[in-house]
This record gives structure tokens, C-alpha cells and sequence, in this order.
């Protein structure tokens, strides 16, 4: 008989617990290029995501792949430098699982954090973005299929899925950091491709200020699960009905070397505050 997935998360928490009795209370999952702007120390504990039990690889470049349970700025966290994406041709619930882990180890808030494309004008590489919403365009939901009352509801609400309050509080912060920032509506495409002229188009007719592959499969298992949620994103390019140059991701990892500095001060700004 296949083993459910609650089985699953108990026994990754399990091996995690072997090691470590911290209980975090912040998550955060750090996006393409920005992954090292919190690096683990001599304290923390590391596991590498192909050690843990249940767990799948991140195979993309510019995400290590690894879960480091710490504390950082007087904040018990476990973070995950790189995360796991559909188009690497994971289902949605092995793209959830971190985050439905991060809950059984004690995570109430989480920071989910991206690289994105911007769709609304005046947006500029380097800018960061507060989500205040988002659209699910990846043709798949994290909730479709067996229910698990232990995850929460199964028509649960998305009407709020990312906390007015810490939204509020990272804006601030944004400004007293002189940072451009905003808030914006995140449309999640399934990629790997970018979006044609056309589709970066339609998704700014829907109401979308940026556009990636990820963010909103982890913000809706997050939000079953009654955790706090924070998106923020960093624009690495600008789509493509605005540029006439090809899009990378060598261009996103490029962008994300240069913002690294200003999100870890910003990230490491808020977690005292969360």
C-alpha cells in the first residue's frame, strides 16, 4: 500500500528531529538568485533536500537545494535555499510538501520570496514587489485530490491570502530602506518558457503587475494550513511585449546578484517584526 503523505511528513520531521529539537516559527523560501543572502553558521543545522526522507531535488541552477534550520535576527526560522517548481515536472503535492513540512515543524509565518517578470509599466529590474494578490494561471491546483482534514479546509478561503499587516510593515521598511517597491497583483504561469507578447498582454489585461512559475502553489498550501503569509518578489526582467531582447534566466540570476545585498537587509529587517 502507497504510503499518504501525512505518513510521509512524519517521518521527514522525524529525521529532522534526530538532529535538532529547534522549533522554528518563521519560514522562508528564498528564489532564484537570491538563495544565499541567509547563509547557515556554524550553529545552524543543514540538510541538503536530497537527504531528506520524501523530499524532492530542486534541479534548477541558482537553487542549492538545501533546508537550514537557525536562528537569525532573534527569530527561530528554517529556511529553504531554492525551492521546487511544475516545470521541472514536479506534482503539486511534491512542490507542497516543504511547506506542509515547515508547518509540522512549528512555522506559523512564512516569507515566500521570487524572482518575476514585470508586466506593468514604470517597473524596472532591481524593484521589488509586495504581493497583495495573486492569479493562478499553471492549469493545476495544490488542493485538487484526496483531502487531508489535518491540512485544513478543502474550500478554504483566498480572499486574504497574503497578511495586510506584515504587507504594511514591509513597505514601510521598504521606504526607510529608500528601496522602489510596490504593491502588486503575481500571476503564476506554469513555465519553463516565458511569456510570448501576447500572454504577458493578456495577463496585464487580467490584472497581473508581475509574472513567474512559482509563489502561489506554496502560498495556497501555506494558506489551507493557517499560516501568515508574506510574498515579496524581485523584478528580474521585463516581459516580453515591452523588450525587444530575448529573455534568460542567466538575466534573472544576473539580476538577483545585484539585489541580493538589499533583500537580505530587508529580509533581515522584517523577521524581528513578523
Amino acid at each position: 500500500m502507497e504510503q499518504d503523505i501525512i505518513s510521509k511528513l512524519k517521518e521527514t520531521q522525524g529525521y529532522i528531529r534526530k538532529r535538532t529539537a529547534l522549533v522554528p516559527r518563521l519560514g522562508i523560501i528564498l528564489g532564484s538568485g537570491i538563495g544565499n543572502i541567509i547563509e547557515p553558521s556554524g550553529k545552524d543545522v543543514v540538510f541538503f533536500y536530497n537527504e531528506l526522507p520524501n523530499f524532492a531535488s530542486s534541479t534548477v541552477e541558482g537553487h542549492a537545494g538545501r533546508l537550514v534550520l537557525g536562528a537569525w535576527e532573534g527569530a527561530n526560522a528554517c529556511v529553504m535555499q531554492g525551492r521546487l517548481h511544475y516545470y521541472e515536472g514536479y506534482s503539486m503535492d511534491e512542490i507542497t510538501y516543504p511547506v506542509r513540512l515547515l508547518k509540522l515543524l512549528g512555522v506559523e509565518t512564512i516569507i515566500i520570496t521570487a524572482a518575476a517578470g514585470a508586466l506593468a509599466p514604470g517597473m524596472k529590474a532591481g524593484d521589488i514587489v509586495v504581493i497583495k494578490d495573486h492569479i493562478n494561471c499553471m492549469g493545476a491546483s495544490p488542493l485538487r485530490g484526496r483531502h487531508y482534514p489535518d491540512f485544513g479546509e478543502r474550500f478554504c478561503d483566498m480572499s486574504g491570502v497574503y497578511d495586510k499587516v506584515m504587507r504594511k510593515r514591509c513597505l514601510a521598511i521598504c521606504r526607510r530602506q529608500r528601496l522602489s517597491a510596490r504593491e502588486g497583483v503575481y500571476a503564476a504561469v506554469a513555465g519553463p518558457s516565458y511569456e510570448t507578447p501576447a500572454e504577458s498582454a493578456m495577463l496585464r489585461g487580467f490584472g497581473a503587475d508581475v509574472a513567474g512559475m512559482s509563489v502561489v502553489p506554496e502560498a495556497v498550501a501555506a494558506r489551507q494550513m493557517g499560516m501568515n503569509v508574506l510574498g515579496l518578489c524581485y523584478v528580474a526582467n521585463v516581459a516580453a511585449r515591452r523588450v525587444s531582447k530575448p529573455l534568460s534566466h542567466a538575466e534573472v540570476l544576473s539580476v538577483g546578484l545585484k539585489v541580493q545585498q538589499k533583500m537580505a537587509k530587508l529580509i533581515s529587517t522584517i523577521m524581528p517584526v513578523l
